[in-house]
């Protein structure tokens, strides 16, 4: 049966459920960071924060938080990148989910400069992040049109720099593509349910064009990236 991709799903994944634990969401989280590195996922979240700091001193604080950071893959790239190239990130961690966060500290003992907290940012809505970039890299297709006006809004206001969204494309050919990547990759059964369900949860550019329009934003910038995702750029000076 054809998949209809005219709008975004509402369907839940398992993932969502942030009291889930153990062995089976290890392996799901670790293996998804594993595709975004092969498909080049995280260069398109890098390549963003590089076009916001391209005219910042390189010795310059830059605080960077990632909303939503699963196992904190995306924050060791870039305090590796940062290491290489003499800058001064100041990586965070946010996610709902403690045994998420707790595997996240385990990855991430050697290094300094990157922090965790688990709490649900829905909750925190009022408390200011003292942030330069937000960063939510295959996290934004988690919620509903409404709650991700409501975050973009407060991240808007809490940035002093910008936000750098990498997230999916809804796409029926980026879906029937996921269907064989799992046998390849060997996923589990909730990584393999959950990552169809995202990908019908996704985005496409009129979306995004909508929610920028609504949000009155003065930069964006919507690109599509390989695979099958888009790089939203917003700056906030």
């Amino acid at each position: 049966m054809a998949i209809n991709t005219k709008f975004r799903s509402n369907a839940p994944e398992l993932m969502d459920d942030f009291q889930m634990e153990g062995e089976i969401l290890r392996d799901a989280l670790d293996k998804i960071a594993r595709i975004n590195q092969l498909l080049g996922g995280n260069k398109v979240t890098l390549n963003g924060i590089e076009f916001l700091i391209k005219n910042k001193p390189k010795d310059e604080p830059i605080r960077i938080t990632d909303i939503g950071c699963g196992n904190g893959d995306m924050l060791r790239a870039l305090a590796g990148y940062a290491k290489r190239r003499g800058l001064n990130f100041i990586l965070k961690g946010i996610d709902a989910n403690k045994f998420t966060i707790k595997h996240a500290e385990n990855l991430s003992g050697r290094y300094d400069n990157i922090s965790y907290e688990c709490g649900d940012i829905f909750d925190n809505l009022t408390v200011e992040q003292p942030c330069d970039i937000f960063i939510c890299t295959l996290t934004l297709h988690h919620f509903k049109d409404e709650e991700i006006i409501s975050l973009l809004e407060k991240f808007k206001h809490s940035a002093k720099m910008g936000l750098v969204i990498n997230d999916l494309q809804r796409s029926a050919l980026a879906y029937y593509l996921f269907k064989a990547l799992c046998f390849v990759f060997k996923l589990n059964d909730m990584s393999r349910e959950d990552g169809l369900v995202s990908i019908l949860r996704g985005f496409k550019r009129a979306d995004l064009m909508k929610y920028a329009k609504q949000l009155n934003l003065k930069f964006s910038y919507i690109k599509w990236k390989w695979a099958f995702r888009y790089q939203w750029i917003i700056k906030t000076i």
